[in-house]
């Protein structure tokens, strides 16, 4: 994954933003709304997009006016020009790239996606993490202020402990916000996270955007988290549940077996081109996967490599024939590991190699036991490792039949 920095043309100045891109082409574009006074660079935008970066989705969150790298006073902006600058942002990405498909929403960015989405045709789906149902939700942040905001025009408030210059406008502007109606015109998948522990923006918050929406929609509770998914794996989480997700809604994301004339009775495994590259779908007794080769050498790094899939079986397979004998003897063995790598050396370095010319291919494996063995019990399971079935069957004559048909 990389990080571009780049700027846009806002409404009111120029607009700082940070694009998150994966390795090699991306399969679609998001676009990621951060929370009130927050900026792109909070943890909950920067991991979430990462994260949805490393599967493919190249991601691009900004700071709104007046917050964080982009010009403007915050003074001046409201939940409208918070839809104008998504707007904005959407009209970058389709002009440098493609058309965002899916938009995400951080707590009032959560609200703000779900307004600007009904303006943006291209998008399909619609996350929203612990947003509130109505943007006036934002003025509980200074409730004790509202009286002396509206009778001067702007006072300086503290809201997370930084001071923000709010605005008599910026009260009106929330508090004519019609966001029920936006949901039951919505006509976009839509996912809701929230957690039940949210002390910021409450639970039945949620409750209140799905009641008003029409499916499809979907809610997830998050566990545990707290508003600003402070966690790495609650970030994590809700990213891999979105790209999931997503793939419903939005064609480039979908990864459906192709059709094939060959008929896999059980047991057997099946394997189609995707159609682009290398790109393959395996299915392996109802197991979906993907195999792809590596961007230096022309693939798209979707899977893993033919040779990835052999070490992979070696390795799982050292480990439970590992378990097997240690839990048949009743030794207090507490988990295995292994690593393997793969090359090709020449067959000259190899001392016990047979084969004397040319290359060879060699596999390193390391294994790591965990638990209170006796040396003499290490020794015995590291012999075991050389007896797992496909140890075996790499080491004996293999026949290949090959035919067409």
């Amino acid at each position: 994954m990389r990080t571009d920095k780049v700027t846009f043309e806002g409404t009111d100045g120029t607009l700082a933003a940070r694009l998150d891109l994966p390795v090699g082409k991306p399969l679609t574009y998001a676009l990621f709304a951060h929370c009130f006074t927050c900026s792109k660079d909070i943890h909950a935008a920067s991991r979430v997009s990462g994260a949805l970066a490393a599967l493919g989705i190249a991601t691009l969150r900004f700071d709104f006016t007046g917050l964080g790298e982009s010009d403007g006073e915050f003074a001046n902006t409201n939940f409208t020009s918070n839809i104008a600058d998504l707007l904005k942002a959407a009209e970058f990405l389709q002009s440098e790239h493609e058309a965002p498909s899916l938009l995400i929403g951080h707590s009032l960015g959560g609200a703000a996606v779900l307004a600007a989405a009904t303006e943006l045709p291209a998008v399909s789906a619609v996350a929203t993490i612990g947003a509130p149902f109505d943007p006036a939700h934002a003025g509980h942040h200074f409730l004790d202020a509202h009286e002396k905001i509206r009778a001067d025009g702007a006072v300086t408030v503290d809201i997370g402990g930084r001071p923000f210059k709010v605005s008599r406008q910026f009260l009106e502007d929330i508090e004519d916000q019609n966001q029920e109606a936006r949901l039951k015109h919505l006509r976009k998948a839509l996912l809701i996270f929230h957690s039940p522990l949210d002390n910021v923006v409450g639970i039945n918050n949620a409750t209140n955007i799905f009641v008003a929406a029409k499916h499809p929609k979907s809610f997830i509770s998050l566990d545990g988290a707290d508003h600003l998914l402070s966690r790495p794996a609650d970030a994590a989480y809700v990213a891999d549940v979105i790209a999931s997700w997503a793939t419903r809604y939005i064609p480039a994301l979908n990864e459906d077996m192709p059709k094939s004339g060959l008929n896999a009775a059980a047991g057997d495994t099946l394997v189609i081109e995707a159609g682009t590259g290398f790109l393959q779908h395996i299915d392996s007794n109802d197991h979906r996967l993907l195999a792809d080769e590596p961007f230096t050498v022309g693939g798209t790094n979707r899977g893993p490599s033919p040779y990835d899939l052999l070490l992979s079986g070696l390795g799982a397979c050292t480990s439970m024939t590992i378990r097997m004998y240690a839990a048949r003897k009743k030794w207090p063995l507490t988990k295995v590991a292994v690593r393997l790598h793969h090359d090709k050396i020449h067959a000259e370095d190899c001392a016990d190699c047979e084969t004397r010319e040319g290359k060879i291919d060699f596999i390193e494996r390391e294994i790591e036991l965990s638990g209170d063995l006796t040396e003499e019990q290490r020794a015995r399971l590291m012999e075991i490792a050389d007896r797992c079935p496909v140890h075996r069957t790499l080491h004996s004559e293999v026949k290949i039949e090959t035919r067409l048909v």
